[in-house]
């Protein structure tokens, strides 16, 4: 069955609304503290606490769209987003920002779990892993300009003109999805309801080595992102003196790089199978990684030689994600929500509880790379030690598989 671009773009858009959530304000996480008189450590904490919510939020929304169908959970939770959004336009405080962001966290994460539940139900093997790949061009465009539309927004109304913007934004995806999105799992195929259905089918999942192992990697690889997203912009406003625009500017060509691997990795997967990507990318991260802190430590080569670093370390990511999440969901069909949701809910917590280690080890460029070389050694030494990616015949060449 063809796969329609217009089907791409959607569910594409609808798995990328926690991203564009949190990278739209970004910008504007220098001007917060000054409105709030806070900490650079708290308002950061505007952005890690909306991972944890959504953390949460997808072990709640998987189960239920295994047992509601996929529709049903995508509308309401995109309709709490939008309510949200226009609260934490009107918040008078940092821990109401704060408190208003987990909220958002929690009922937006529906929207991601959704997207890789409705792949699931229609795709596996390579297949899903290159759909997933070309799902990255949207995931990764989307946010590429969320910063620099920000800024603007930002610029005419302040930062809480960008919450209302969101309201807009997440308005436009819930008709899409209520006007295009058709439903993907039938009535006979749906896991009954309730708690016990629900936390069976995540025993199930906590007792396969393997898929815990694939299910972490995302996680951590996420963490190399995420550490540079909430560092980077004090790093390079404070630290290297650029403007916000300029800051969006070179979060958008640093975000290329992700757009360019997720597409590189779509081409080579017809090739190549997921396991083999794997291992090539995850030793590549932790080499661009140990090369960034490098070159913070001994300050060879200044900033350019620190964005070409940090743009090979944040891309390298979009190699290790599609082909751990495809290889994670392959053996769970029959519970693909849940399964999407143990992925998505352990890269967000994993993303939330590293992440914040930038601004409690200094919140500079030293503590950013520290943290994104230690989250790439991990992901490595998961791979290494609890799957066959590293092992003798673990990475092979694959056949194509494809589900309607």
């Amino acid at each position: 069955m063809k796969v329609r671009p217009q089907f791409v773009a959607l569910i594409g858009l609808l798995a990328a609304v926690p991203a564009i959530t949190t990278d739209m304000f970004l910008p504007q996480l220098p001007e917060i503290a000054r409105e709030f008189d806070t900490t650079t450590w708290a308002v950061q904490l505007t952005v890690t606490m909306m991972l944890v919510g959504g953390a949460v939020g997808q072990l709640v929304n998987g189960p239920l769209s295994d047992t509601l169908g996929r529709r049903r959970p995508a509308l309401w939770g995109l309709a709490t987003h939008i309510v949200l959004s226009i609260a934490c336009a009107a918040a008078p405080s940092i821990g109401a920002l704060i408190a208003l962001r987990t909220a958002q966290g929690f009922f937006n994460a529906a929207a991601s779990v959704v997207a890789l539940a409705v792949i699931r139900d229609r795709f596996s093997g390579s297949t899903a892993s290159r759909l997933l790949s070309r799902l990255m061009l949207v995931i990764g465009v989307a946010p590429l300009f969320a910063p620099t539309i920000g800024t603007w927004v930002g610029g005419v109304g302040g930062w809480r003109a960008v919450f209302v913007a969101l309201a807009v934004f997440g308005a436009a995806v819930w008709f899409g999805v209520f006007r295009f999105l058709r439903e993907s799992l039938p009535v006979e195929r749906r896991r009954p309801a309730g708690i016990r259905t629900a936390l069976t089918g995540y025993w199930t999942l906590l007792r396969d080595r393997h898929f815990v192992a694939y299910a972490l990697v995302p996680g951590l690889s996420f963490g190399v992102t995420m550490s540079y997203v909430v560092g980077s912009p004090f790093v390079l406003q404070e630290e290297y003196g650029m403007s916000a625009g300029q800051f969006a500017a070179t979060f958008a060509l640093v975000g290329l790089g992700l757009v360019i691997a997720s597409q590189t990795n779509a081409a080579l997967v017809k090739y190549y199978s997921p396991q083999a990507m794997l291992r090539a990318a995850a030793s590549a991260l932790m080499l661009a990684t140990a090369v960034l802190l490098l070159v913070v430590i001994t300050g060879w080569g200044g900033l350019p030689a620190f964005l070409v670093a940090l743009w090979f370390a944040t891309s390298i990511v979009f190699f290790l994600y599609p082909n751990a999440t495809a290889l994670a969901l392959e053996p769970y069909g029959q519970m693909a929500g849940t399964a999407a949701a143990f992925l998505g809910a352990s890269s967000a917590m994993l993303a939330g509880l590293i992440s914040p280690l930038v601004g409690l080890l200094g919140g500079d460029r030293f503590a950013m790379a520290y943290v994104m070389a230690g989250s790439a050694f991990a992901a490595f030494l998961v791979l290494a030690v609890a799957t066959p990616v590293f092992r003798r015949g673990g990475a092979g060449r694959i056949v194509v598989e494809h589900l309607d």
